[in-house]
């Protein structure tokens, strides 16, 4: 039998090739998808934003080919945090038809290192690399190359062992979700495998994942690219972030959950809207923030650093969250906009089965978890989303 390299076709990565960006931004030597608008970034936002929008969670390469081996060349940008341990390599996960097939990682890239304590960031420069995947099996399919959620990617190019095209529209509802680093991915075991990724395949709709760690925060730009973006269902996870960034009081909260809706419903008055409240965080049930990391024995957990008695001078905490946001749904004149308690994703039964490993995040079975939970309540028969 003959070891011979198969004769690969080299294929320019298009903007058609690509789900699940609000935008594609062209670089000198190729494609950066990003989930934020041009807008946002040309106007002095938050490095946090901006670095969390140009990690392609949801984001994915759409494809229709013959081919048994699939090559994607890619400049990763990694972050790695000052004192903790480094995080492991970004995966890419490849898809036939529908179905996990294979996943892969790119060394080297440029490194973005951030210091906790301060918020100073130094980037160093790096090389690109190659997602390799083989054993795609014969005959035409469809392949989705899902990015890794918690890497910025910039896309170099692409080689096959067959013609390549971009995949033909799937022709399902549209859904966008906005959310918090729980949304994002934090710890998912892949991209492919973040909770709302899982329900949208559960689901059967197209997503376009807006999580933005640690950046949740009801910006009116979020608001106003979720209201321009297309549509058909639309989710938002609010709360945690404003709590552990503790960034509001109740009295500037309860009408910017309004404003932020208000925006939404400029560009999608009729569309199924769902609120999501916070899923269950022993730290800050009670208790406001800020976060802080705690970096004893080398391992990131988080701790709540506010005081319970400042809730009843507006301080916020996950419980007065919750009960905020289902006042705020329920005294809108809207029958399209619904409530679901997080509670209901992960709550403090769960809490004791997979506890949050760094007391903030879940891991990878609690986002398998949330997703099917997700999936059962908003797109089964009688869902919100049915």
């Amino acid at each position: 039998m003959s070891n011979a390299r198969p004769a690969w076709v080299t294929q320019e990565i298009t903007e058609k090739m690509l789900r699940g960006a609000l935008e594609v931004e062209r670089t000198g030597e190729g494609l950066l998808p990003q989930r934020l608008p041009g807008w946002v970034r040309q106007r002095g936002a938050d490095a946090g934003v901006l670095l969390a929008a140009s990690q392609p969670s949801g984001v994915r390469v759409a494809l229709r080919t013959s081919a048994s081996a699939i090559e994607l060349d890619a400049r990763r940008t990694t972050v790695a945090y000052t004192g903790a341990p480094s995080r492991p390599d970004g995966v890419y996960e490849l898809l036939v038809d529908g179905r996990p097939v294979a996943h892969a990682s790119v060394g080297g890239g440029n490194v973005v290192e951030i210091d906790m304590a301060t918020g100073q960031r130094t980037e160093v420069p790096g090389e690109p690399g190659t997602a390799v995947f083989t054993g795609l099996g014969e005959g035409d399919k469809t392949v989705e190359i899902w990015l890794p959620h918690t890497e910025t990617t910039e896309l170099l190019g692409l080689r096959a062992d067959a013609p390549v095209h971009p995949a033909a529209e799937p022709g399902l509802r549209r859904w966008v979700h906005h959310g918090s680093s729980i949304s994002h991915g934090s710890n998912a075991a892949g991209p492919a495998s973040t909770w709302p990724a899982l329900a949208a395949r559960r689901g059967g709709v197209e997503l376009t994942n807006l999580g933005f760690s640690g950046s949740a925060l009801l910006d009116p730009f979020t608001a106003r690219a979720i209201r321009d973006a297309p549509a058909e269902v639309i989710s938002l996870k609010i709360g945690i972030n404003l709590v552990g960034g503790d960034l509001m009081r109740m009295r500037a909260f309860v009408p910017a959950v309004h404003g932020f809706l208000d925006t939404i419903r400029e560009g999608h008055p009729e569309v199924p809207l769902l609120v999501i409240s916070p899923i269950h965080c022993d730290i800050h049930e009670r208790t406001p923030g800020p976060s802080a990391p705690d970096l004893t024995g080398g391992q990131v957990r988080f701790v709540a650093t506010g005081d319970p008695a400042e809730i009843s001078s507006g301080k916020i905490a996950l419980e007065t969250v919750r009960q905020a946001l289902a006042g705020v749904v329920a005294e809108r004149d809207d029958a399209q906009l619904h409530y679901l308690d997080g509670r209901e994703l992960y709550g403090p039964g769960d809490a004791v089965e997979l506890p949050l490993p760094d007391a903030l995040h879940p891991d990878a079975a609690t986002h398998r978890l949330m997703g099917e939970r997700f999936a059962e309540h908003a797109f089964t028969p009688g869902g919100v989303f049915a």
